[in-house]
């Protein structure tokens, strides 16, 4: 008698404990599957539903002002106003790539897998949301904000009568300057976590910890460039005849 009601206690355990965390497969493929079929019915029922017009035909004689790319593009196209293609086409996607790819190989935090738990990934889904804020933030400046010659107008402003938006005269600040301000970005982004002692730092290895850094710092130097741009009117932090920044 002792016996069964042991076996029958661990198998209402083994119950509970699968409900409470219910193995990856079947339970999540088949979740998935589901959500993938409903979202590729809405996708088909959307693009049936709505046209998708070509622009009008190209002629020689007449140059598209402004052309714009595609809204999955404008955020790059927006971002050129700011770097130079080398960087605003090619590193920065890279980074953002290779970024994203690095996170499950940097993020040692055991806590909130398999569920969405904000209190136990605050620096994770604070910094996620931020750049992914921003990323939306160019979209929308791109494709609602950016007139004739790419330069800025407000929505409600009409293109054909609004003569005063004159393209700025940009400078560029000495490359000695810029060198010393990025210098003391850099120390005191990689100095400060540790000195305040923060909790993310503190569970980092030495190498997690300067690829993280390292990431955030070139993320949040593109608002640093956006601020420097448009209202100090700064083109280059650093100017040279081989390259730009």
């Amino acid at each position: 008698m002792a016996e069964e009601t042991a076996a029958a206690l661990k198998a209402k355990e083994r119950a509970e404990k699968k409900k409470k965390n219910p193995h990856v497969w079947p339970e999540l493929p088949f979740k998935e599957l589901m959500c993938a079929v409903v979202i590729m019915l809405i996708l088909i029922a959307w693009a049936l539903w709505l046209d998708a017009p070509l622009g009008e035909i190209a002629t020689p004689s007449r140059t598209e002002n402004p052309a714009k790319a595609p809204w999955y593009f404008i955020g790059l196209q927006e971002i050129l106003v700011y770097f130079d293609p080398w960087y605003s086409g090619v590193v920065l996607p890279s980074i953002i790539m290779v970024g994203l790819m690095a996170i499950p190989y940097i993020d040692t935090n055991p806590k909130g897998v398999g569920e969405y738990n904000f209190q136990a990934r605050k620096f994770a889904m604070v910094n996620f949301l931020i750049g992914y804020a921003m990323w939306m933030f160019a979209i929308i400046v791109g494709q609602f904000m950016r007139g004739p010659s790419w330069l800025f107008f407000w929505p409600w402003e009409v293109w054909e009568t609004s003569g005063h938006h004159a393209e700025v005269v940009l400078t560029n600040i000495k490359n000695q300057t810029s060198l010393i301000a990025l210098s003391i970005y850099a120390v005191l982004g990689f100095a400060l976590p540790k000195l305040l002692r923060m909790k993310w730092a503190k569970n980092l290895d030495w190498a997690r910890y300067t690829v993280t850094v390292s990431l955030l710092l070139l993320m949040y130097l593109v608002p640093v460039k956006v601020v420097l741009r448009q209202i100090f009117h700064i083109r280059y932090l650093i100017a040279t005849p081989w390259i730009n920044f």
